[in-house]
């Protein structure tokens, strides 16, 4: 009996408010833990996995002022997608997208901004110096044409085009200005299966609804094998 009593006696009016105290606690870590959850669903595509388009520019601007001239802006179209939706069902379509979406990841550095800035249109900011950017982009085109398998086993041949645009080659950091270069690069090169290096001229190409309007000289490397 005075035993129970002591033991008792242990749990006095601290012990008993730190022990209440820590209910609600656990509570709001629970809480907090599905808040976090859900802000990174806000954060990225739930389709192919990546950045959304705030998130993608955020990160992509802290890379570039980080890294800058060693840093290169990459712009990626789907070729003849509307194709592939209209022949094979929306289904195969958003198979498609999120292949892109995986081998986008795959082939970018893990600290990379990579984004689907809507529809099938993508954008990469990532570390990547001028001596490594052929042999790394031409990779990529070569990434991007290897036929996607649907859920139903059969094999559906997709494509991409690839502009890039680099600080060192612009003359600026701004994301924005660097984004219009490389998509202006991108559309020297559709449907060639060739990636295409922008030069300073594609920085000041005018633009139509966002896409570039208007011929300047590119610099563009062998097909792809």
């Amino acid at each position: 009996m005075d035993s129970a009593l002591h033991t008792s006696g242990r749990f006095g009016p601290r012990t008993l408010l730190i022990t209440t105290a820590a209910v609600p606690l656990t509570g709001w870590a629970i809480h907090a833990g599905a808040l976090h959850k859900r802000l990174a669903a806000t954060r990225r595509d739930p389709l192919t996995g990546l950045l959304r388009r705030d998130a993608y520019t955020a990160r992509a601007r802290r890379l570039l002022a980080r890294h800058g001239d060693d840093t290169t802006v990459v712009m990626v179209d789907a070729d003849r997608f509307k194709e592939i939706n209209d022949r094979l069902g929306h289904a195969a379509g958003d198979t498609v997208l999120a292949a892109f979406g995986a081998r986008l990841t795959a082939w970018a550095a893990p600290r990379a901004a990579v984004g689907r800035l809507g529809g099938d249109e993508f954008a990469v900011v990532l570390q990547l110096p001028a001596a490594r950017r052929e042999q790394r982009l031409e990779q990529l085109v070569r990434m991007l044409h290897t036929p996607v398998t649907l859920d139903d086993g059969r094999t559906v041949d997709v494509a991409a085009s690839v502009g890039a645009a680099a600080p060192d080659v612009i003359g600026a950091r701004d994301l924005t200005r660097l984004q219009r270069a490389a998509d202006a690069a991108l559309y020297d090169g559709k449907h060639t299966g060739r990636p295409v290096l922008a030069t300073a001229a594609h920085a000041s190409v005018p633009s139509v609804n966002g896409r570039r309007a208007g011929r300047p000289g590119t610099a563009v490397w062998g097909r792809a094998a």
